[in-house]
């Protein structure tokens, strides 16, 4: 007979281990199944986030945006360091160390809340039991619920296949162990962009190849124009809008890729290429063909508003559902339905899930940009505030991006903010808490913001919604 358990979760990335971990508190007995090994074939907790995503990522952002400051922008304040040397393998050891620190710290937070951690793929069989294949062979296990957090995996291209050599995904880019001298990135949205920063930022030439013509088409329009501007005249990122990949040939140390632009055939040569095209929901393999889980079209499992798949008991989160591919999206539904289970009224308001993009400005938002609300026909006013009128951000010697605010003309409730600046991934938390409480512009001009602040410029940006901002001509 199989082992029984009250919830079994089925992946320990940020919506899997963070759903185990509340379920337990509220006193099931719970497993988490994960098959995630580190280099070395050991367990590692954390799934794509931790082990190869934003973590590892941030952490190489961190260090070269040190390098960048080094090399460009101490001088500013009056500090000379001389020649800076760059010692990638110790950047890329320091990033593993960081990886390897949390990945343990999830797996002491499983043992602290009692979550059994069960190592190897878990697929969904008939009648809520799992089926968990591993190095030591196949056991099954059962329980009352289980949820599916199976994660995303990098999407693949036919005229890019990734080797992890010379063509390699967002996992390989991470573990590139000097820096190349002709940098190819296809892909100009998140990944594409951050991790051409920071190979940038080391001394790579790097060109990034998007087949779309709109840049950053999430982004509010007046900031996605601005970022690219800087970008490619401040940073020297050559982004090719509008560049669609036809075809690749490796040689011994480079890889030469073809592409149409502006209605004619190029050919560019790489030391590397990095394919960061998107990610699809990781669903393969994830449930038994006569369970009849419904998977949609685009191989994302099928859920009611509680996050409920067609078969009762069996829920299902993150990257594998609609949605937004977000770790702390993912987190919340990990969290609600942990709760669901246990009978309480959780909700998880996608339309304030935060967006952030690492880039040196960072740029997040929450809710909808401007062109988003021509298009629904609303009633809407804006304002904004650059961050060269905010006394703290030019003490940082940070004098580009701005804050945008769009709000309801009629009831002056907060629809969306974009911001395009330093530590934009920090200021937004104001703007997403604000709209949780459906809070208006008004709200926030009236709430008192520390000064000298890089906040301050999300007040002032809510006084120029009404054409009232102190600190610039409105």
């Amino acid at each position: 007979m199989s082992e029984k358990f009250d919830v079994i979760v089925i992946g320990a990335g940020p919506a899997g281990y963070v759903a185990a971990i509340r379920c337990a508190q509220l006193g099931f007995n719970t497993a988490c199944v994960d098959k995630w090994e580190d280099k070395d074939g050991k367990p590692s907790l954390g799934g794509t986030c931790l082990n190869v995503g934003c973590i590892p990522s941030k952490a190489l952002l961190d260090s070269s945006e040190k390098v960048e400051q080094a090399e460009h922008e101490f001088e500013a304040h009056g500090i000379s360091v001389g020649n800076v040397n760059v010692d990638v393998p110790k950047m890329i050891a320091r990033k593993n160390d960081i990886v390897g620190n949390l990945t343990k710290g999830i797996a002491g937070l499983f043992k602290a809340n009692k979550v059994t951690a069960i190592h190897g793929h878990g697929k969904l069989l008939k009648g809520k039991q799992v089926e968990v294949t591993s190095k030591e062979g196949t056991a099954t296990y059962s329980a009352d619920n289980i949820i599916l957090a199976c994660g995303s995996e990098p999407i693949n291209i036919p005229v890019a296949p990734v080797d992890n050599n010379l063509i390699v995904d967002n996992a390989g880019a991470l573990d590139i162990d000097d820096v190349p001298k002709r940098l190819g990135v296809i892909g100009a949205g998140v990944i594409g962009l951050e991790l051409g920063s920071v190979w940038n930022r080391l001394g790579s030439e790097v060109t990034i190849l998007e087949a779309m013509d709109a840049f950053l088409a999430p982004v509010d329009k007046q900031l996605s124009r601005e970022a690219e501007r800087t970008f490619v005249k401040g940073q020297g990122l050559d982004i090719k809008l509008g560049a669609l990949v036809t075809g690749s040939k490796t040689a011994k140390k480079s890889v030469k890729v073809t592409y149409t632009f502006k209605g004619e055939e190029h050919t560019e040569t790489f030391d590397k290429l990095i394919v960061a095209v998107g990610r699809k929901a990781n669903t393969k393999d994830i449930a038994a063909e006569d369970v009849g889980l419904v998977i949609d079209e685009r191989g994302r499992i099928d859920v009611d508003n509680q996050l409920r798949t067609n078969i009762a008991g069996v829920y299902a989160i993150g990257d594998a559902v609609k949605g937004p591919m977000l770790a702390h999206k993912g987190s919340e539904e990990g969290v609600a339905v942990a709760e669901i289970i246990a009978g309480q009224q959780p909700h998880v308001n996608h339309d304030t899930v935060p967006w952030v993009i690492y880039t040196h400005p960072e740029i997040a938002w929450v809710g909808i940009n401007e062109e988003q609300a021509k298009e629904q026909g609303l009633n809407y006013k804006t304002g904004f505030f650059p961050f060269a009128a905010n006394g703290r951000s030019l003490a940082m010697n940070e004098k580009g991006g701005r804050v945008k605010m769009i709000a309801d003309a009629d009831t002056d409730r907060v629809l969306g903010v974009h911001i395009l600046g330093p530590n934009a991934s920090e200021l937004i938390s104001e703007a997403v808490l604000a709209m949780e409480y459906s809070a208006s512009t008004e709200d926030i001009a009236r709430t008192i913001h520390a000064h000298p602040t890089l906040s301050e410029a999300l007040h002032e940006a809510a006084l120029s919604v009404d054409g009232r901002a102190l600190h610039k001509v409105n």
